[in-house]
């Protein structure tokens, strides 16, 4: 079920994309986030690979992942073959 940003989500993204310390990968994962804000669009396959990425990293922030968590409940669905 795809929604909206929340705006602790949004908080969190926007910290994470003035972060110093932040990868590129979590700074990617976060600018998709916040492109999602007040609309209902979904979160790309790389976009949500590059999450995952982000909230398995046992470096990323609190901030980065909660981003990146948002990020991927708000992908698309994954398309069933057959």
């Amino acid at each position: 079920m795809a929604g909206k940003t929340g705006r602790k989500a949004a908080s969190a993204a926007g910290k994470t994309l003035q972060s110093q310390a932040a990868s590129k990968a979590a700074k990617r994962a976060a600018a998709s986030d916040l492109a999602q804000v007040g609309n209902r669009k979904k979160t790309s396959s790389r976009a949500a690979s590059v999450a995952g990425k982000t909230l398995a990293s046992k470096t990323a922030s609190e901030a980065a992942k909660r981003a990146s968590a948002s990020d991927l409940s708000q992908r698309a669905p994954k398309k069933k073959g057959g």
